[in-house]
């Protein structure tokens, strides 16, 4: 059975509201998993057909415990999951793009098939008190998780990827 694991990271809830997003489209399509960056691991990796990464970006970079994840599974499944499909979202209070380059890099360098641009939804928050606050993703943007969770599940479903 074709699996899509997702691995997210979320320390005021807007990662997570994407991730869950994505999931609840993703798994009408594919057997889906949703772990937290802290959970999941390199065996994980090994048993996703597919995957997406969900992050927040922070000070211009990948969330510090996204990128534990990163580093734990690296090595262990390198050479092991070539090929198989990614798309990655970033919650970001400015543009995201940075952290949207390190996963890209990451991935790159696991051989993975970038099957779409990052989707990246901006808050928009600035102050130390909007970063540090709870979010709430618009509906119009968690509709975007959901399109993507919809095509990666449907693509590796069909075999697309």
């Amino acid at each position: 059975m074709v699996q899509l694991l997702i691995v997210y990271h979320s320390k005021t809830g807007g990662s997570r509201q994407m991730a869950e997003a994505a999931c609840s489209a993703a798994c009408e399509e594919v057997t889906t998993v949703l772990k937290t960056a802290q959970e999941a691991g390199p065996e994980d990796l090994l048993g996703a057909d597919g995957y997406i990464f969900c992050a927040p970006e922070n000070l211009a970079a990948i969330a510090g415990v996204m990128k534990d994840f990163y580093d734990r599974s690296y090595y262990p499944a390198l050479g092991r999951i070539e090929g198989r499909p990614y798309a990655q979202m970033v919650c970001a209070g400015s543009d995201g793009e940075s952290a949207a380059r390190q996963t890209a890099r990451i991935a790159q360098g696991w051989r993975l098939k970038d099957v779409q641009p990052p989707l990246i939804i901006c808050t928009h928050a600035q102050t130390p008190d909007e970063i540090l606050a709870e979010k709430t993703i618009p509906e119009e943007q968690l509709a975007l998780c959901r399109d993507l969770g919809a095509a990666m599940g449907a693509g590796l479903s069909i075999g697309a990827f």
